[in-house]
């Protein structure tokens, strides 16, 4: 069974920063692709960014102030976020995608969500 557990979800002021990370648990051989998605009240859940091998991508809104990182080796993937706004509030969710582990294979698995909160 694959497990994604997130951390560094907070209150910041617009303008400040906060780090997001997931650990994904399990025996876990590889991942194709890690990302954060969010969901802010009454609106669907949108993709923030994703990674890889190595490349990332981004939803324009958070271009140039957020930026994507992994650790295959470790099964982690972070987000730091830079000049958060009050736009960015939102409940994060870590994704992972074409899971492979030592017993089977998973197309997706979801965290449970970190809440991010900034204020005016």
């Amino acid at each position: 069974q694959v497990q994604l557990l997130e951390s560094g979800g907070g209150l910041v002021q617009a303008g400040g920063s906060l780090r997001l990370s997931c650990a994904a648990s399990g025996k876990i051989s590889s991942i194709n692709v890690m990302g954060w998605y969010r969901q802010a009240p009454g609106k669907e859940r949108e993709l923030v960014a994703e990674i890889t091998r190595g490349i990332s991508t981004y939803d324009d809104s958070v271009k140039g102030r957020f930026t994507i990182s992994s650790d295959n080796g470790r099964k982690t993937v972070h987000l730091q976020m830079n000049n958060l706004q009050p736009e960015d509030t939102a409940v994060y969710y870590c994704n992972a995608q074409g899971i492979i582990t030592d017993k089977a294979n998973y197309g997706e698995a979801w965290g449970r969500g970190t809440q991010v909160t900034v204020s005016a």
